[in-house]
């Protein structure tokens, strides 16, 4: 199975993993990585390798991040060039859409770069601005049928 890590500013990974539970329950080989205020780079960087050696039984890794070029998507970055014992894929600009899809579609894809791509996409179409129309009657409402 993909193993997955969420990571984020402040309690960004804590606080939509919290949403992931409540919606679909929280999914094995899950792990969350804060990067709050008293944390260095480096303590993140330990965070996160922490976290990959609790999913070491997985055949790849999925890392969601929140701000691309963040700190938490840099070090991810990083780490994946250092820890090549398995494929590591880091995305950025995470929604809930995407970490629930995913997580779930770890049952039947186990290729991570296809897992990833479905994540982009899936987030891609997420993403949507409600706009609201008044739609007007025409003269031959009036009569009917």
């Amino acid at each position: 199975m993909i193993g997955i890590i969420v990571s984020g500013h402040g309690n960004y990974a804590t606080g939509i993993s919290s949403s992931v539970k409540l919606i679909a329950g929280l999914p094995e080989h899950y792990e969350m990585v804060d990067f709050v205020q008293e944390d260095s780079v480096e303590d993140l960087e330990r965070k996160l390798n922490e976290a990959l050696d609790r999913l070491s039984d997985c055949s790849g890794i999925l890392c969601f991040t929140d701000l691309l070029g963040g700190s938490p998507f840099k070090t991810a970055v990083e780490v994946s060039f250092k820890r090549t014992e398995k494929p590591m894929v880091v995305l950025a600009g995470t929604n809930l859409g995407m970490i629930i899809e995913c997580s779930m579609a770890r049952n039947f894809i186990d290729d991570v770069q296809m897992l990833a791509d479905m994540g982009v996409n899936t987030g891609k179409d997420q993403v949507y601005k409600y706009v609201f129309t008044v739609k007007e009657e025409t003269e031959d409402a009036e009569d009917g049928i």
